[in-house]
């Protein structure tokens, strides 16, 4: 019968968790969505790299929310089991508080476990892949981002501005200024244009202008009544390096090994400086470090079973409990901002969790204990 209600009590959990972190994370990526189509359409990118690189970046919701989602979880199951006296049951067929803290705690340990493959693997994997689909891409859909009456420097070396925009795509009023090499430049203006693809490449068609190419202080200026302005295998402003947080694990523990035996970075490895070292070290602890604090959040639920529901002090509890959990995820983050070179302030911060662990169970195995040989 124990393993009975154990089975039905981790089934309802996961249940609830499972629902609540989709539902949540759809939504927060749906709105994440949207800043990103805004993104793509002002840069011209084409609809299939915005799904690619929108979708991609999913992973990285669920991971960011999974804590709280199973703190929640396991915080609102227990006080609905506690008001519906559906706890009775355990504690009727012999099953002991610390049993029940064990149980969940033993199942924390696996999404814990879960959270550090998402953390270390899933999210640096499927974030790289999306810059990846922004790297290998091209501007597709060029009089998208051309804003009226707007500076507009979506492509790297190239800035366009018109006056206006009629309903058929032609731009009135237009100046361009491309960057050349070796300190050269060209500034054209024409009194309108539009864009158009021949022999499947996009070209600026401009009509009535001139160009006037400067280097060195050297000028020379043709006009022209059209002119053809090649927009396409343009790179644009977004930035397409490798970020710090699309690194490998693999490559981030590489680089802290050989700085701290050997003193030295390692130049294979991307972003592996003295400049971004920092950084490093803050991304490491996000993705080995943090995931620790489930198990400790799962204890503080249980904080819940101290007192029963007909307890004075037991609105208080709940609140006192939750608003700690709360804390502990709000801490958990924050401690980020300490992470520094020193190996041996590290440590103590990779330690609080562990040792927050150990007194909050300790703390719950004295109290369940006391409690249990009083009743017997």
């Amino acid at each position: 019968m124990k393993k009975i209600l154990f089975r039905k009590l981790l089934l309802d959990y996961l249940t609830f968790a499972f629902f609540a972190l989709i539902s949540t994370s759809i939504v927060i990526w749906v709105f994440q969505a949207v800043n990103y189509l805004d993104i793509m359409i002002e840069d011209g990118r084409d609809y299939l790299v915005y799904l690619k690189f929108s979708s991609l970046n999913f992973p990285k919701i669920l991971s960011k929310i999974l804590p709280f989602v199973i703190f929640f979880s396991i915080f609102y199951l227990t006080t609905k089991y506690e008001l519906n006296n559906e706890l009775i049951i355990f504690w009727n067929f012999g099953i002991h508080k610390m049993q029940l803290v064990n149980f969940i705690f033993n199942i924390s340990i696996f999404l814990m476990l879960f959270q550090i493959f998402l953390t270390s693997y899933v999210v640096p994997k499927s974030q790289d892949m999306a810059r990846s689909f922004l790297r290998s891409s091209t501007v597709n859909f060029y009089g998208n981002f051309i804003k009226p009456q707007k500076f507009n420097d979506t492509i790297k070396g190239v800035t366009i501005y018109s006056d206006g925009k009629e309903q058929d795509g032609t731009l009135r009023n237009l100046y361009l200024k491309r960057e050349l090499k070796d300190k050269k430049y060209q500034i054209t203006y024409a009194k309108y244009g539009k864009f158009k693809e021949i022999l499947d490449t996009t070209v600026l068609v401009l009509y009535d202008g001139a160009t006037i190419t400067a280097k060195d202080k050297e000028y020379s200026n043709i006009t022209f009544s059209k002119s053809d302005f090649v927009l396409s295998n343009l790179e644009t402003n977004t930035t397409t390096y490798k970020k710090t947080q699309e690194i490998s694990s693999q490559k981030l523990i590489r680089c802290i090994f050989n700085f701290y035996k050997y003193k030295k970075y390692i130049s294979e490895v991307e972003n592996c400086g003295e400049s971004n070292f920092h950084n490093i070290l803050k991304e490491f602890y996000k993705r080995f470090v943090i995931p620790i604090y489930i198990p400790l959040l799962s204890l503080i639920s249980f904080i819940l079973i101290i007192t029963s529901k007909e307890s004075s002090n037991y609105q208080k509890l709940r609140l006192i409990t939750f608003l700690i959990g709360f804390g502990i995820i709000i801490f958990s983050e924050t401690t980020i901002k300490f992470i520094s070179e020193l190996i041996i302030h590290n440590i103590f911060l990779g330690l609080i969790p562990l040792l927050s662990i150990l007194l909050v169970y300790l703390f719950l195995y004295f109290k369940f204990r006391v409690t249990f040989k009083s009743q017997i």
